[in-house]
């Protein structure tokens, strides 16, 4: 059957997926309109494509097991220098992407693996291109702001051309989403180990 290179993610909502793609291209980046605007769970993972259905019955139980919760961002940050990416912060639901994550690489699971650096939850704005565009997109979003009600995650398998497609999503457990800030956060309530 061969090999096939998978990533879970949740996806930036419209019209503000698409927006931010278009900024990523604008500032040059050749791959934005291949990559959905996402925030990572399970970065580019290569696998062997019998593998998908129970690496789906995983993801699957970690929906089952996760709440709804607010996703909000808010302002830029940079990988620089170790890294050329520069993204939009997430400054709510990050303890519940992370929470997430480790659920999905879980070394029980289909998909366990290692990170090559800490997770950091983000959206990715410019990846690989020249300083100065880096530049102008940490400067040009530092104001932007974007929340919504986060419910699920999908799987992603990326296409001989680059181009990442969705294949499936999972809905969370639960139906409530959390209020607005300044109320408790859904956060506090997921299960964490």
């Amino acid at each position: 059957m061969g090999t096939v290179t998978i990533g879970v993610s949740i996806a930036v909502p419209e019209p503000q997926g698409s927006h931010l793609q278009e900024l990523r291209a604008g500032f040059g980046d050749a791959a934005a309109h291949g990559i959905p605007t996402h925030v990572t769970l399970l970065p580019p993972t290569e696998v062997d494509a019998s593998e998908v259905p129970a690496i789906e019955d995983h993801l699957l139980e970690v929906a089952a097991a996760a709440r709804p919760f607010r996703m909000r961002l808010c302002g830029t940050g940079t990988f620089r220098p170790l890294s050329p990416v520069v993204y939009v912060r997430v400054v709510e639901g990050s303890e519940a992407c992370t929470w997430l994550q480790k659920q999905v690489r879980d070394a029980s699971g289909p998909v366990a693996r290692e990170l090559l650096f800490p997770y950091h939850p983000h959206v990715t704005v410019a990846h690989g291109i020249d300083e100065a565009a880096m530049d102008r997109a940490y400067e040009e979003l530092v104001g932007y702001e974007a929340g919504w009600p986060c419910t699920g995650f999908a799987l992603y398998e990326q296409g001989p051309d680059g181009v990442w497609r969705k294949l499936r999503e999972f809905a969370f457990g639960g139906a409530t989403v959390p209020p607005q800030a300044g109320a408790p956060t859904q956060d506090a309530t997921l299960p964490l180990p």
